[in-house]
């Protein structure tokens, strides 16, 4: 079993974002709620104020041998799970959010959809009305391979340029991104 410490994602009750990352710190337990300044306005004034980015999740780093202890936290409802197994969040992706929302107010999570190997079809610019396959997904753009005339054609397209016409089912993967939390199972 791995006992170095990993990033897992936890689910917690409706709005106890914040009450389980401050149980959890008292516990000794590092976690990571990511927190979004929002700017909202009562009819009176407005205020800026942090709204948990990701409702119901909170990340946490242990050891595989401590998440029986996490789960035992009050407000946890249970880890988020991946093809049976507790779901592990890259440290990368950790560091992501971190940054983003250091440098950013107002965030917005929009799902993403595109993977690899899905059937694609290029929906505006040159390439328009031509499908192809997807090869690498990265932040704002997809790597796509077009066959066309016996050749292979690889092309960088903007995500807002091609659409998911078919889409492969998932494969397993050691480790999970953040953006994707939405697509997991809550065991």
């Amino acid at each position: 079993m791995n006992t170095e410490p990993r990033w897992y994602a936890v689910y917690t009750k409706p709005r106890w974002e914040k009450k389980v990352a401050e149980l959890l710190s008292r516990k000794g337990i590092e976690n990571y709620c990511p927190l979004n300044k929002v700017m909202k306005q009562w009819h009176d004034r407005k205020k800026l104020v942090e709204e948990p980015l990701f409702t119901s999740y909170v990340f946490v780093q242990v050891g595989a041998a401590a998440l029986a202890d996490v789960r035992k936290t009050d407000g946890i409802l249970n880890l988020v799970y991946w093809l049976g197994k507790p779901a592990v969040v890259r440290e990368e992706e950790i560091r992501t959010i971190k940054s983003f929302l250091g440098s950013y107010r107002n965030v917005q999570l929009e799902k993403t959809c595109i993977k690899p190997e899905d059937k694609i079809q290029v929906i505006n610019g040159p390439l328009l009305n031509r499908e192809g396959r997807v090869l690498e997904v990265y932040h704002k753009s997809v790597k796509v391979i077009l066959p066309s005339l016996g050749y292979a054609m690889v092309a960088q397209l903007d995500k807002s340029s091609v659409e998911v016409i078919n889409v492969k089912e998932a494969r397993p993967q050691k480790e999970y991104s953040a953006a994707v939390l939405n697509n997991f199972k809550i065991a």
